[in-house]
């Protein structure tokens, strides 16, 4: 079958489940934790902010935020800032509590209505299958059952730089064997993915909750969707 694209790769939170299934499972977590994941999603604007930085200034795209430097341990030295404590115990804090501790919970997190069917008939169309997420995917996609796949999984933090810098996105189509301008990208942040992707030379797709269609600006996405079906019809058709 000949279509425009030669792969296709997929957010994962957000993209491949309704969001607010976790939300909800997350509730018992916030009562202490809330301090963690705050300081979490500071540091990280941060790390985005100083990598727009190194654009600015010409620094190649495609290079990690920090050569050399462990992802985790910069993001945890910002959060320890952020807290007052000591990045160490921050950084274990983090890994036990938030990357590893709501990893569980999907097992209870059902994946949009059609995506099973719309991955299986994406492959069979003979598309290269990639998925990009700003953290790590493995053990939520078995967790949903969605780790059957996948010709390349990349988690943002591995490449050293978060969403929507083009860096992890032309890591993806690289792991892929995809050249970028072959390859559309489906997420749901018109920020982080579909201005990402189109930053890196990917065409993009958005998808919205079917009640907020046209009451938002779509990035210039290629196509927008609220349904998988749709999506499997715009890419195989």
């Amino acid at each position: 079958m000949k279509t425009a694209f030669d792969g296709i790769a997929f957010d994962l939170d957000g993209t491949l489940y309704p969001n607010y299934r976790l939300y909800i499972r997350l509730v018992p977590f916030l009562f202490t934790g809330a301090p963690l994941l705050v300081a979490m999603g500071k540091a990280r604007d941060a790390l985005r902010r100083q990598y727009a930085q190194r654009e600015k200034a010409g620094i190649p795209a495609d290079s990690a935020l920090i050569p050399g430097e462990d992802f985790y341990d910069l993001q945890a030295r910002l959060m320890a800032e952020i807290l007052g404590d000591d990045p160490a115990a921050v950084k274990e804090r983090a890994e036990r509590l938030i990357y590893r501790g709501w990893e569980p919970l999907f097992q209870k997190v059902a994946p949009f209505k059609w995506v099973r069917q719309t991955l299986e008939e994406l492959r069979a169309g003979g598309l290269k299958m990639g998925l990009l997420s700003d953290f790590p995917p493995e053990n939520k996609l078995a967790a949903m059952g969605l780790d059957g796949f996948w010709d390349a999984r990349i988690c943002s933090e591995s490449v050293g730089c978060l969403k929507p810098a083009p860096a992890p996105f032309l890591a993806l189509a690289r792991e892929m064997s995809v050249a970028p301008e072959r390859l559309l990208y489906v997420g749901n942040s018109v920020t982080y993915d579909i201005i990402g992707a189109k930053n890196a030379g990917m065409a993009a797709a958005l998808i919205i909750s079917p009640f907020k269609k046209g009451r938002r600006p779509d990035g210039g996405a290629d196509f927008v969707f609220s349904d998988y079906r749709q999506l499997s019809a715009y890419v195989l058709n």
